[in-house]
């Protein structure tokens, strides 16, 4: 079931959604979030693509039955592993801090 909100709460949040401080955080998640998911993207389908089109490179051995292929899959979990991280670092340096400023704001304004 749905959270229900005041007709208080829901002027603090359009009021807060109009401020330039939330634009700033949007434009900073999306100045991250957005070339992060293409750059991924591109990668996770350069691997789809070479696995298809590629067996040969893809088939070739780099050390006992440790193939190219096998390389790439894994550095896909260490992609996202690290594209995490660098998330989580850059949220907390970058985001963190106005995103604190406008709840604070808000709480005062919806007395919590």
């Amino acid at each position: 079931m749905a959270e229900k909100i005041t007709p208080e709460v829901h002027a603090a949040y359009e009021r807060i959604h109009s401020t330039p401080e939330f634009a700033e955080l949007r434009r900073r998640y999306l100045r991250f979030v957005v070339p992060m998911t293409v750059t991924f993207m591109l990668w996770y389908l350069l691997y789809v693509v070479c696995s298809n089109w590629a067996p040969g490179l893809m088939g070739t051995k780099v050390f006992g039955n440790i193939n190219i292929a096998l390389l790439f899959g894994l550095l896909q979990f260490a992609t996202t592993f690290g594209i995490a991280w660098w998330y989580a670092r850059y949220s907390a340096r970058e985001m963190d801090p106005i995103a604190a400023e406008l709840l604070v704001g808000f709480d005062k304004e919806v007395g919590q």
